[in-house]
């Protein structure tokens, strides 16, 4: 069934509020992070706003403290990212259409949230006009982004008055976990996803986190391996 443009945006918004839980206090987590290890507020809110992309940055600000060369920086965190362009490619049969300045914006706000929960609603409404989807891309967006933005500031303002007893790294792992674990359905992703953990915790040892750069490339190698083996086999029967 068809929905009208306001109502898939107040679809949209009532599905992504469930996110603002783990959002907020990854947020206040990363000002307080950011703030504590020499960064000024300005600094810290101009990370937050030109990456948004929670685990790039506290991978980038991890390394930037370490002292690691600006080329292994960007390289680790864009193989952190490295999902994004996975995310524009599988969302772009549902808004690939819309304008170009649509697109930019949509791109920029192209997270894991918007991801996971706009690519499952879209599936489940094939109807949905090319304006829905956006309304509701659009609704899932709207408290997220804010909500990114403010924590930080908050983290970044008042972290110093959080108990240091206050365990908010742990919502960095749950966060994907929750998001992440749905997802795993095929026996590529599941192979992916296990490959990367599996090489990431043995190579551990490696300087300025550059292990997570082979674990990201022996996962899509994985995942498209086992793809390709699939297809064989159905190919074969």
């Amino acid at each position: 069934m068809s929905a009208d443009p306001s109502a898939a945006y107040r679809r949209g918004f009532l599905a992504s509020l469930p996110f603002i839980a783990m959002i907020a206090p990854f947020g206040l987590l990363f000002g307080v992070v950011a703030t504590g290890q020499g960064l000024s507020m300005f600094e810290t809110m101009a990370f937050t706003v030109m990456v948004i992309a929670g685990a790039a940055q506290f991978v980038a600000l991890q390394l930037m403290q370490e002292g690691a060369p600006v080329l292994v920086t960007i390289l680790t965190a864009a193989a952190v990212n490295l999902r994004m362009a996975m995310y524009s490619v599988s969302i772009t049969p549902y808004l690939g259409a819309a304008s170009l300045w649509q697109r930019m914006a949509i791109a920029y706000c192209l997270v894991d949230q918007s991801y996971v929960v706009g690519v499952a609603e879209f599936a489940r409404q094939p109807g949905w006009t090319l304006r829905e989807r956006i309304a509701f891309y659009w609704g899932v967006v709207s408290p997220i982004v804010p909500v990114w933005y403010a924590s930080t500031w908050g983290g970044a303002a008042f972290g110093k008055a959080i108990p240091k007893d206050v365990p908010l790294d742990f919502i960095v792992p749950i966060t994907f976990l929750a998001m992440i674990a749905p997802l795993l359905l095929t026996r590529a992703q599941i192979a992916a996803a296990a490959v990367s953990v599996l090489v990431a915790l043995v190579l551990w040892w490696m300087p300025y986190s550059t292990g997570l750069l082979v674990a990201g490339i022996a996962a899509m190698l994985t995942g498209a391996l086992v793809e390709m083996w699939e297809e064989r086999r159905h190919a074969a029967n």
